[in-house]
């Protein structure tokens, strides 16, 4: 039997990875959690079994979880279950990866830097490279989170961390692949608890998708549905820039409109109509082995965006937006300006100044630069300042 150590027990990984893994077979997952010890004890009343709600599918027991380890209670634990890991996964967000806005890890980031004056470790970053310094069995190491490139973003990471922290490391036995990741995943809710008869239930859409770059350093499951490609790129790129891209331009244009869900801000026919040409504009910059996929996607995302059964928050999308607008919006725009896309980022922009007005705090890894900029005498500019984006200042600002 394989064995997969994740990190980060939100939704999105217990309705995709663990969903995947389940149907594999024949492997076990350990859980490891950086932060709460929520969702361990939680689950730990059940044995870590949970019910899947699968919109339109029925309830789906989940049993493939064997533990959830806490960093804050056993860092060793953690340490001991990664060295018989066949693989070690992700689901941090992207802020989990502490990289600045050119990319790279942030060496100054609190977290960071706590971490490389020794232990305990307290990030994914930190826990994967002092685990590859000791290792002599080959390992995966699989970012299923929304990043371009995002295994060789968390590779990089690792490496910097690894340099700044003194840590030798065998490569030779290590890899880390690219994947795309894709299944709509709202937060619970109490009906969704109630009808599942479990308060650990995670609802989700029957939707499901997965692209991972074929380059593994050991076994992995039989994964059913999983594509394994040689690049990667021209799916995540699709991904990012018309889903992701559509839904965080849904989220600030839609609170900002005084909708809550995905599916209410959608059925505005203004909205709709920008979300629509978003997409269009996004996936005209696609790669060629993707771009004539445009229009039937652009089609099936509304009506993804369409179910109200989802009930998918538009405040949980609008989190870290700081971190989302260079992957969702800015890249796209240093590729080929739109008006669409220029809207989106203005979108993001007057929902920071509209929430810091209203005095209701930003869910964001930036919130403080993010009051300062929209408190200062040019906030617009300083706010592009905040994601990265002075270089698009005369695109967006006119």
């Amino acid at each position: 039997m394989g064995r997969i150590v994740h990190f980060g027990l939100g939704n999105f990984s217990r309705a995709h990875l663990l969903d995947y893994t389940e149907d594999a077979g024949g492997w076990d997952v350990i859980g490891v959690s950086l932060r709460s010890a929520k969702v361990r004890d939680g689950l730990a009343t059940q044995d870590f079994n949970y019910i899947l709600n699968v919109q339109g599918e029925g309830l789906k027991p989940i049993t493939i979880l064997q533990n959830i380890l806490v960093a804050s209670d056993d860092m060793q634990k953690i340490l001991e279950a990664m060295a018989t890991a066949d693989i070690i996964s992700a689901t941090v967000t992207e802020k989990g990866y502490h990289l600045d806005t050119a990319g790279k890890l942030d060496l100054k980031d609190s977290n960071i830097a706590s971490d490389l004056k020794g232990y305990p470790i307290r990030t994914l970053i930190g826990f994967i490279a002092h685990d590859l310094a000791t290792r002599s069995r080959p390992v995966t190491i699989l970012s299923c989170d929304n990043r371009v490139a995002n295994g060789s973003s968390l590779r990089r990471a690792v490496a910097d961390f690894a340099k700044a922290a003194q840590l030798e490391i065998d490569w030779a036995h290590v890899s880390f692949p690219n994947a795309m990741v894709d299944r709509i995943t709202p937060a619970t809710t109490d009906t969704v608890r109630a009808n599942c008869n479990d308060p650990m239930a995670v609802p989700t859409e029957a939707f499901r998708e997965w692209v991972i770059e074929n380059n593994f350093a050991g076994p992995h499951p039989d994964w059913p549905g999983v594509q394994f490609v040689q690049d990667v790129r021209p799916h995540e790129l699709r991904k990012l820039r018309m889903l992701n891209g559509a839904h965080s331009f849904l989220a600030y244009a839609g609170l900002t409109q005084g909708y809550s869900y995905v599916h209410e801000a959608i059925s505005d026919l203004r909205i709709r109509s920008h979300t629509k040409q978003l997409m269009l504009d996004a996936g005209a910059t696609l790669p060629d082995a993707v771009r004539g996929q445009v229009p039937d996607y652009a089609k099936a995302l509304l009506a993804r965006f369409d179910n109200p059964e989802l009930a998918h928050r538009l405040d949980q999308i609008a989190m870290d937006g700081s971190q989302k607008l260079p992957y969702r919006f800015l890249d796209t725009l240093r590729e080929g300006g739109s008006p669409m896309l220029i809207r989106a980022v203005q979108s993001w922009m007057t929902f920071c100044k509209e929430q810091t007005k209203k005095g209701v705090p930003l869910y964001d890894p930036k919130a403080k630069e993010i009051n300062r900029a929209v408190n200062s005498e040019r906030p617009e500019t300083a706010l592009l300042e905040v994601i990265g984006a002075t270089d698009l200042a005369s695109v967006i600002l006119g």
